[in-house]
């Protein structure tokens, strides 16, 4: 059985304001900066990156709270400050120019990366991304909400409720939720701090930017899946086009990884065709 808890040879980590945050790095070609929802880690990504890696330089970090980087000493787990961690994060690694596709809350860092570093930004892909205040909240985020289960999913965190929640996640047809996944999400669950680090974010009164949603400048792609509820990205972002998958469900990179790669692929190395200086 893999050890999840444990970096993998091809770990990598680097100090970012405080933080040791766990990457990792393939391929060659423009950056392509790939980030994972809640409770989740950069695994989400193995197969879609391997994929892409023939074409770009793909670039996964686990976000705060997450995986290998872990909690953050100041429990500071609000969108605007992730976005500056992401943004602090690639600017270590010396990488000034960027696409990101983001999953689910990795899609909504991704949005406000767009909106506050928008020099930065080659290309935006969101899937099944979140941000709008009418987004329906996983049952997972709504246990850890609650005022009498919150100390006790600090201590624990059982691999049946992980399992559930998973299963949720995942579209009708999908038969990627095995043992393998569901081991990795429990013991990156149960790494120290990172249950707590989970329910805190839970529970972060998160400012609602969607208002500033249409000023977003990059090229924009959104890939949803037809029963994702209430995500506004194509009607607001001047530009953006969209591709729904008719079946998948809310983990669509990792269901679904040829599809999304290709969708990826396709649409950043058309919209970047054009010479940069």
């Amino acid at each position: 059985m893999s050890t999840w808890s444990e970096p993998q040879p091809d770990s990598r980590f680097v100090a970012v304001g405080g933080l040791r945050i766990h990457y990792k790095r393939a391929g060659h070609g423009p950056a392509l900066v790939l980030l994972h929802g809640s409770a989740s880690s950069l695994q989400h990504f193995d197969r879609a990156a391997a994929l892409l890696s023939e074409s770009f330089d793909v670039i996964r970090p686990d976000l705060p709270g997450f995986g290998l980087t872990g909690p953050r000493k100041d429990r500071d787990y609000r969108i605007p400050t992730y976005t500056a961690t992401v943004a602090a994060f690639l600017e270590a690694l010396q990488v000034p120019r960027y696409a990101v596709t983001g999953n689910s809350l990795g899609g909504n860092i991704a949005w406000n990366l767009a909106l506050d570093h928008p020099d930065r930004l080659t290309g935006l892909v969101l899937v099944n991304a979140t941000g709008y205040p009418e987004k329906e909240i996983p049952a997972g985020m709504r246990l850890a909400r609650n005022p009498l289960l919150r100390p006790v999913l600090r201590r624990v965190m059982p691999r049946g409720a992980i399992e559930r929640n998973l299963r949720s996640s995942v579209g009708p047809h999908s038969t990627i939720v095995d043992d393998a996944m569901v081991d990795r999400a429990h013991q990156l669950m149960n790494r120290p701090g990172n249950r707590s680090a989970f329910v805190d974010f839970c529970n972060t009164d998160q400012p609602d930017r969607s208002a500033r949603i249409p000023r977003i400048t990059a090229p924009t792609l959104v890939l949803r899946s037809a029963s994702i509820d209430g995500q506004h990205f194509t009607r607001d972002i001047p530009g953006a086009r969209e591709i729904l998958h008719p079946h998948g469900g809310h983990l669509l990179p990792e269901e679904e990884p040829q599809w999304v790669a290709d969708a990826i692929a396709k649409f950043l190395l058309s919209s970047t065709d054009t010479p940069t200086h």
